[in-house]
């Protein structure tokens, strides 16, 4: 299983598209959504959390600690946190598990499970940004910005979108063709 964690920053887009392909390939899948990434949601694409629901297999709520997801005993793949809020990256880095969503990282970093962490950020960034996403990748965690390539000469959102999609996919060693590859 891979759980689908979504907090509140800009491009919560890429957290649908990835959702949809993990459908798709019929990979199962958990999600959790903070409040703030909810309403971003709705505000960014008109979306409501039941339909956020609908395309996981399991739903887990953001404030609930007593989670299954929150305990090293429960057994999933790997967590994607798409997209991660720089509040939410601290949090992670810092050790803070606060809420469903950094605990289950915790989890998974201190279980050595897969963690990507997909900072959507627009720079310049800080440099307790940086220091933050160096912790976590000292602790063996991937990050990867939603900074999309345009080798691929993307012809419409879309295409940029499925870029880093794609990239998040081939993170977690799954084939996809959402994007044209280097040649």
């Amino acid at each position: 299983m891979i759980i689908i964690a979504i907090t509140g920053a800009s491009g919560v887009i890429y957290s649908l598209k990835l959702l949809e392909a993990l459908k798709k390939l019929n990979i199962e899948t958990g999600v959790v959504v903070s409040k703030p990434a909810e309403l971003i949601f709705d505000y960014e694409l008109g979306i409501k959390l039941d339909e956020i629901k609908e395309l996981a297999n399991y739903f887990y709520e953001p404030n609930d600690l007593t989670s299954s997801i929150n305990s090293g005993s429960f057994k999933f793949d790997s967590l994607v946190i798409v997209p991660c809020s720089m509040k939410t990256l601290s949090a992670i880095a810092n050790g803070y598990g606060n809420n469903a969503i950094t605990r289950v990282a915790d989890v998974a970093l201190k279980e050595k499970r897969k963690t990507i962490l997909v900072p959507r950020e627009t720079p310049p960034l800080r440099s307790i940004h940086l220091e933050n996403m160096l912790e976590i990748s000292r602790e063996g965690g991937i990050i990867l910005p939603a900074m999309p390539g345009f080798y691929h000469n993307p012809e419409n959102i879309d295409d940029i979108i499925n870029f880093v999609v794609g990239k998040i996919l081939d993170s977690l060693n799954i084939e996809n063709e959402l994007f044209k590859r280097w040649e």
